[in-house]
């Protein structure tokens, strides 16, 4: 089962998207997918998408988290889908606020369906 994980400070007015350059950011075969992740502050919105499904239009992302600390299902919503072969699986982070803001998290992608 592929997974990816990540903790990255975003500078104030930068984006960042975690899921570039990955193995399976092209999934080879259909299953499901489920993203758990937040912030240490406000101020990150995060826009997730699935081949031409929008999962999540440009939203906040929660607050609390602890830089590098990965966020845990049992604390935050998850995102998840089902996906097609050949889907893109893509996450966009921008900071719109003033000062560097760390975003943590972690995406499984399950095949089959």
């Amino acid at each position: 089962m592929p997974n990816l994980t990540w903790t990255q400070t975003i500078a104030a007015g930068a984006t960042f998207e975690p899921l570039t350059g990955w193995q399976y950011e092209y999934s080879p075969w259909g299953g499901h997918i489920e993203i758990v992740h937040d912030a240490t502050l406000t101020g990150i919105v995060s826009t997730i998408s699935s081949g031409s499904d929008t999962l999540q239009e440009r939203s906040p992302l929660s607050a609390g988290g602890a830089a590098g600390v990965l966020p845990s299902a049992l604390d935050q919503l998850p995102v998840s889908d089902d996906i097609a072969a050949g889907d893109r699986l893509k996450i966009f982070y921008e900071n719109t606020s003033g000062v560097a803001v760390t975003a943590n998290g972690t995406i499984v992608l399950q095949p089959g369906g």
